[in-house]
């Protein structure tokens, strides 16, 4: 046996050091140095069944073939939306997400969809586990099959006698590898790993997804390294108390990071959320002051939703400034803006903004809704249920214009509103359209036309 070496690993970054050490060069983090026993076999991981391929020759650039990959369908149309248009054959993939917001769920019930002959590797449930929550979410999935290990060598071992095409792991954190000896979920036991079945899926172009933990910071735990190494970090959000899960992109080699992914928790699993406006405006019979509906973008999907304000007096004299789901600094500088290019004394009044439905939006094309609901609430006069807005507001008071707002004008006379306003700057070629489009180029437009 070989002789025992011990190393000290930042937890947040996954520096090594020679000894330990309160503060970490690379990051600047205290007390986040821990010894690991760490012990180096010169062995493969992951020994292919076929014969070794010879090394690559350097090629030039006009003779690599350009042609796209057939991407794998999921038969999951949010998933698809996030990874681009499928699962990248050959792909690592690693989903993070809190505890108990679903993420187990979520890929049980695409492994159990697919169409692909999958291998489910849990080391946190029992097949029985599995089974029962596999019953409530469908009875179906003749191409799933489940193992209950953590010991990567026999991983590759069934990976070998099944040939599957697909493998996920639930989750990276309780992986360990013989060839490093150190605990499940340290750093070198996450790194050594990861970079085990990035081989073989490079080696034998099968896709692996990860599940990740994260940390009580919200980060993925282990070391950032983790997050370089694989094509794909997904992340899955919500809150325990809403049904609602949006899934986003936070790094993807393979498409865009601007997508968005959403589904409702149920007791049979997780439903695509098909029309996502549904979700994110209120259905209420009388007009409430406010309120007031935005069109915004994610990615390639246009969203309608609803900004609620709360303007009043402040009682300590100390005013409040409290956002949900919406930047509070910039909120600020739309306070300032209106109080200066407006005449709204705004500076002694508590001011509450939420964005229904959970989610967070950093478009700055909802700034004219967020105006519009802020002066709604301090004037006490209702914004009608059927119109929306689509606006930058700038620090001079102008209204900018925001990109593909033919896109969000669609969006909103396909659900029925009758009036949408969009800065004069903005060229909209749309002809014969049932919504009426009101063309503003500042704020005191704005104010004219909602409250005269």
């Amino acid at each position: 046996m070989a002789k025992l070496k011990t190393s000290f690993f930042c937890q947040n970054c996954g520096t090594q050091y020679a000894k330990w050490q309160g503060q970490c060069n690379a990051c600047k983090e205290w007390n986040t140095i821990v010894e690991e026993v760490i012990q180096k076999e010169e062995k493969s991981s992951w020994k292919p069944t076929s014969e070794v391929k010879k090394a690559p020759k350097p090629l030039k650039i006009a003779e690599i073939d350009s042609s796209q990959e057939v991407r794998m369908d999921t038969l999951d149309g949010e998933l698809n939306r996030v990874l681009g248009g499928g699962i990248v054959p050959g792909s690592l993939i690693l989903l993070g997400g809190e505890p108990g917001i679903g993420k187990s769920t979520l890929l049980l019930q695409i492994s159990l969809k697919l169409p692909y002959k999958t291998l489910y590797v849990s080391g946190e449930e029992s097949q029985k586990q599995i089974k029962m929550r596999a019953e409530r979410i469908t009875p179906e999935g003749d191409n799933c099959y489940i193992l209950t290990e953590t010991k990567t060598q026999n991983i590759f071992r069934q990976i070998q006698e099944m040939e599957p095409e697909i493998v996920i792991i639930d989750s990276i954190q309780t992986l360990h590898t013989d060839y490093i000896e150190s605990t499940a979920g340290s750093i070198s036991q996450i790194r050594e790993c990861t970079a085990e079945l990035i081989k073989f899926a490079k080696e034998t172009n099968v896709p692996v997804i990860l599940i990740g933990h994260i940390t009580k910071d919200g980060t993925i735990a282990g070391p950032k390294i983790l997050e370089h190494m694989v094509d794909t970090v997904l992340q899955f959000e919500g809150d325990r108390n809403h049904v609602y899960r949006i899934l986003r992109s936070l790094k993807n080699r393979f498409g865009s990071t601007a997508e968005l992914g959403i589904y409702e928790m149920q007791g049979s699993g997780l439903r695509e959320v098909s029309n996502p406006s549904e979700i994110l405006l209120s259905h209420r019979e009388e007009e409430l002051s406010g309120t007031a509906i935005a069109s915004t973008l994610e990615g390639m999907r246009p969203l309608m939703i609803e900004i609620q304000a709360l303007v009043s007096t402040a009682v300590y004299g100390t005013p409040q400034r409290s956002t949900t789901g919406y930047n509070a600094k910039r909120l600020n500088m739309l306070l300032a803006v209106l109080e200066k290019r407006a005449g709204f004394r705004l500076g002694t009044k508590d001011v509450f903004l939420n964005v229904t439905g959970g989610i967070s939006v950093d478009d700055p094309a909802i700034d004219l809704a967020v105006v519009a609901a802020i002066l709604s609430s301090n004037e006490d006069i209702a914004v009608g249920k059927d119109v929306c807005f689509a606006g930058e507001v700038g620090l001079s008071g102008e209204i900018r214009p925001v990109n593909r707002v033919e896109q969000r004008i669609q969006e909103a006379e396909k659900l029925g509103f009758a009036t949408i306003f969009v800065s004069k700057y903005n060229k909209i070629s749309i002809k014969n359209s049932f919504i009426k489009i009101v063309l503003v180029s500042k704020i005191e437009e704005v104010v004219e036309h909602l409250f005269g």
